[in-house]
């Protein structure tokens, strides 16, 4: 038994990775529309300093966005350095931002707040991917801990800022960033640190579509009180990023050989992060599950409306804020 819970996860995400990646081979990546302006716009974008999150930073400084990245390390002001000079934009910046700890958390969003701006766009990218079994500074597994509650933590006390700063014409966005690993996930409400059979494998799938629960449940709670901010998710696909520096040896031999046909870049994979930050499309659109820039079904289970609520309820008492 022990051995079928070890193994299952890993040939699910290995399915499912699969399976993207050749449709990636029969269909042509997304391709971004020419968007408008967004000066005097600003945007968070977590993980900003690599990798997607640095092309979803970049395209936006680009339209003329205000944009701050959020990151834990010092390649941060690097990617800022070479986004300022890319774009001409100067306002760029970095804040530090350590997703695994709630304390840097709320340090982060105070400094934010500290340089009373507004936000019109919140881009939760950040995250890791198949890390072996450790715990965040909180105790937190840290799949769950950083790639869903750091940024359940974070959006929610972002929300009244987004608020604010939405229009009914022009609405406040969070997009998210999950994955199609979603669709191969189990959530747990009693186990929801991974602990009773601990796989890298299964524990990124369950943050993943933890992701997708929360933002569609925060559609929800968005819709009901009347607010001028839409949240959707994105599936970037599998794309060539450092993202897959935790796997074995042979699957990082793999990834080198054939990574460069089979994936995208990282460009290609930020097409539909910055299409749902700001396309007039998807203006006043939330609650989307959007895959190569186009609306998509996600898993059944995501549209439990009871378990995102429960999933919502556990998350608050987990991060310490207010039900």
């Amino acid at each position: 038994m022990w051995v079928l819970n070890t193994l299952l996860p890993v040939l699910r995400v290995y399915y499912i990775g699969i399976k993207v990646v050749l449709q990636q081979l029969v269909f042509r990546p997304f391709t971004l529309p020419v968007l408008p302006p967004q000066h005097g716009k600003v945007a968070i974008v977590t993980g900003g300093s690599k990798g997607i999150g640095y092309c979803t930073a970049l395209h936006l400084s680009k339209l003329g966005m205000h944009v701050i990245i959020g990151n834990n390390d010092c390649e941060g002001n690097e990617a800022v350095e070479r986004i300022q000079q890319q774009t001409m934009n100067a306002n760029v910046e970095f804040l530090y931002c350590d997703l695994t700890s709630m304390k840097s958390i709320r340090q982060f969003v105070q400094n934010f707040k500290a340089k009373n701006l507004g936000l019109h766009v919140l881009v939760n990218n950040a995250g890791v991917m198949l890390v072996p079994e450790r715990k965040t500074v909180d105790g937190f597994e840290e799949h769950f801990g950083l790639n869903y509650l750091g940024h359940f933590l974070l959006t929610n006390l972002l929300l009244k800022t987004l608020r604010k700063s939405g229009t009914h014409d022009s609405n406040a966005r969070v997009v998210t960033v999950s994955s199609a690993t979603h669709y191969v996930g189990d959530l747990n409400l009693d186990d929801l640190q991974s602990s009773h059979c601990y796989t890298p494998h299964g524990a990124y799938a369950q943050s993943k579509l933890s992701l997708v629960l929360f933002t569609y449940h925060l559609q929800h709670q968005l819709t009901e009180e009347g607010s001028h901010v839409t949240a959707n998710v994105v599936d970037p696909g599998v794309v060539n990023t450092d993202l897959y520096k935790n796997m074995n040896w042979a699957a990082k031999l793999v990834k080198w050989m054939t990574g460069w046909l089979f994936f995208k870049t990282a460009e290609e994979g930020a097409a539909t992060s910055i299409y749902a930050s700001v396309s007039p499309h998807l203006e006043g659109m939330g609650g989307c599950y959007l895959y190569n820039g186009n609306k998509t079904k996600s898993a059944d289970i995501t549209y439990d409306e009871e378990l995102q609520r429960k999933l919502w309820l556990k998350s608050c008492k987990l991060v310490g804020i207010p039900i």
